[in-house]
C-alpha cells in the first residue's frame, strides 16, 4: 500500500546530531500520521515520535524531549526526526511507521496501530 525509505543514520560522536528522513511512495501519505521507532540490540521497539497527518499534533516519549524533533512535508512525502544531543552508545536502528488508517487526529503510541515500516536505518554513537 505504501513503501517506506529511511535514511540518513550514521556514525556520530556523543553530542552529535542527525536528520533522519523517511521517503514515502503513493499520493495518500498526506492523509497518514507517521511515527519514528527504535530499537536497540536485545530490547524492544519503541515509539520515538509521532506526528499526525497535518503536522499539528506531536508526541514524543518522555527520554527524547527537548532533544528530538518529528516534522513533515507532505509536498515530499517525507517526515524527519531531527535527533541531537545523542549519548554515548547509543546504537539502535530507527524506523519510520505509516498508520494508514486517514485522517486520524490522535497519533497512535502502540506499535500494531502502524500497519507500514520502513527497512531502518542504523544510528551509532561510540562509547
Amino acid at each position: 500500500q505504501v513503501q517506506l525509505v529511511e535514511s540518513g543514520g550514521g556514525l556520530v560522536q556523543a553530542g552529535g546530531s542527525l536528520r533522519l528522513s523517511c521517503a514515502a511512495s503513493g499520493r495518500t501519505f498526506r492523509s497518514y500520521n507517521m511515527g519514528w521507532f527504535r530499537q536497540a540490540p536485545g530490547k524492544e521497539r519503541e515509539l520515538v515520535a509521532a506526528i499526525n497527518f497535518s503536522g499539528g499534533s506531536r508526541y514524543y516519549t518522555n527520554s527524547v524531549k527537548g532533544r528530538f524533533t518529528i516534522s513533515r512535508d507532505n509536498t515530499k512525502n517525507t517526515v524527519y526526526l531531527q535527533v541531537n544531543s545523542l549519548n554515548p552508545a547509543h546504537t539502535p536502528v530507527y524506523y519510520c511507521a505509516a498508520d494508514v488508517r486517514p485522517y486520524r487526529v490522535i497519533v497512535e503510541l502502540a506499535a500494531n496501530g502502524y500497519s507500514e515500516w520502513g527497512q531502518g536505518t542504523q544510528v551509532a554513537v561510540p562509547s
